[in-house]
């Protein structure tokens, strides 16, 4: 449960560390923007395919596994539909600014809530190693998107430090959705197999979805495929080492 605690906890933190920034620079390139989203990409399709996926499989079977890969996916279509988005305004096409800040805030949580789940359910995985890489690789993640969404709240005219805070708490609801996964884990034991798909098809359902449409959206599409493949290789590194 320590572990957990930390693990989580750090994961969430990660959103403020990529906000962070916001309180010295208030434009960004274009181009690293899309990098940095490509380069989580990467870590989050390397920790689906070669972590949670895998897994999954060899604690339960292929349909379990598709279950709850259609399952996680189902839910963040859902979440896609219901929930507005977050863009920063691209070279391409103007995005209208919503000035409704709590409705934005209130979109970002939403879309932390499988980001917990998946860091909840890997720690109650039988494989030590599982709990600290997933939460590494949602830390990572949340580095950007925090970044983003601070982008974003000053772009609506709201100040730096308050776009940092609010940025830096929206990343907190992973650490009780990650307390509520673990324990759903814990004690139904199917939940954990059908848990970790589930996290996978959120995931993957993020990146084609959501990640790597934008990191193409202004001409950077070498750049981002580099970037990609260096996720890739990161996160593989990491499971090298932690294995």
């Amino acid at each position: 449960m320590d572990h957990l605690l930390i693990g989580s906890t750090l994961a969430a933190l990660a959103t403020g560390v990529g906000a962070l920034p916001i309180l010295f620079f208030k434009q960004f390139s274009h181009k690293w923007r899309d990098v940095l989203l490509a380069f989580t990409a990467g870590v989050m399709v390397s920790a689906s395919m070669l972590e949670l996926l895998p897994e999954s499989l060899a604690l339960s079977n292929i349909y379990v596994t598709a279950i709850g890969l259609i399952l996680g996916t189902f839910v963040l279509t859902l979440l896609e539909r219901k929930v507005p988005h977050i863009h920063i305004e691209h070279k391409t096409r103007t995005i209208v600014v919503d000035r409704k800040a709590a409705l934005i805030v209130a979109a970002i949580t939403l879309h932390n809530l499988p980001e917990g789940l998946a860091v909840g359910v890997s720690f109650a995985s039988e494989q030590e190693s599982m709990g600290p890489l997933i939460a590494l690789a949602m830390g990572i993640q949340n580095m950007p998107e925090g970044l983003l969404v601070a982008l974003y709240l000053v772009q609506s005219n709201i100040g730096k430090w308050k776009a940092f805070l609010v940025a830096t708490a929206t990343g907190a609801v992973e650490i009780v959705t990650a307390l509520l996964g673990f324990w759903l884990a814990s004690y139904i034991s199917f939940i954990l197999p059908l848990g970790l798909a589930f996290a996978a098809g959120a995931m993957l359902f993020i990146v084609y979805k959501e990640l790597i449409p934008e990191s193409h959206g202004d001409g950077n599409e070498r750049s981002s495929t580099f970037s990609f493949i260096g996720g890739l290789l990161v996160m593989l590194l990491l499971i090298d080492l932690f294995s």
